[in-house]
């Protein structure tokens, strides 16, 4: 070796970056846990049985497209987040405007709703367990996202482990639909939304210990 790349060497500094890891040490896990969130909606809760009559319905695919769009959203955040010093200034925008769409056509249909019907367009018949179930069929793809992440150089830590709960939570909501009865976008607004919050605080809680490197 030189002298003068010998000295180039030194002044730059050790190179800490980490490697590039192969897709598939990501895909796998996420495609494992995927699947493990789905069989365990099949076991445990089952598809509805009116399905192909819902999937009809203008209001099923408003339904679906909520947790759809806010998981590709969380997906997005944590990918980011996963690597130091990448761009996340537009990431709250991609992750808020699903949830003021769905509550702006929330508050159109409650102030057209009866006083009578506005009570059954919030509470539905499922609000009891709704958030729970979403909570536990995320489990699964929270911990791969989790083991995924670990892997890679996230660097805030609390911010990161809380996207991974939330990409996880909003895919968890996203197969609950095919179990799930309810079709007011007013339920579906909060308490979807507050079942996929469950894990995103889980992860803030437990980012800082979990995804240190």
């Amino acid at each position: 070796m030189k002298t003068d790349d010998l000295i180039m060497m030194l002044s730059s500094g050790p190179d800490v970056r980490p490697a590039p890891r192969p897709l598939t040490a990501s895909l796998l896990p996420l495609s494992a846990g995927l699947l493990a969130c789905v069989v365990l909606m099949l076991v445990l809760l089952g598809v509805r049985s009116d399905l192909m009559q819902a999937a009809a319905l203008p209001a099923f695919w408003l339904k679906v497209s909520f947790p759809l769009l806010l998981a590709w959203a969380g997906w997005l955040t944590a990918k980011r987040l996963a690597a130091p010093g990448a761009r996340i200034a537009a990431l709250p925008l991609y992750l808020g405007a699903p949830v003021v769409a769905l509550w702006c056509i929330a508050a159109i249909l409650l102030w057209q709703a009866g006083p009578e019907a506005r009570t059954p367009l919030f509470w539905g018949a499922t609000w009891r367990y709704c958030p729970l179930l979403i909570a536990l069929l995320s489990m699964p793809l929270f911990i791969a996202a989790l083991r995924v992440m670990r892997g890679l150089a996230p660097t805030r830590l609390r911010l990161a482990g809380a996207a991974a709960g939330f990409a996880a939570g909003a895919t968890a909501a996203l197969v609950y639909c095919l179990h799930c009865p309810e079709m007011s976008p007013v339920f579906v607004g909060f308490w979807y939304l507050l079942g996929m919050l469950i894990p995103t605080a889980l992860g803030a809680l437990i980012g800082p210990r979990v995804l240190a490197w």
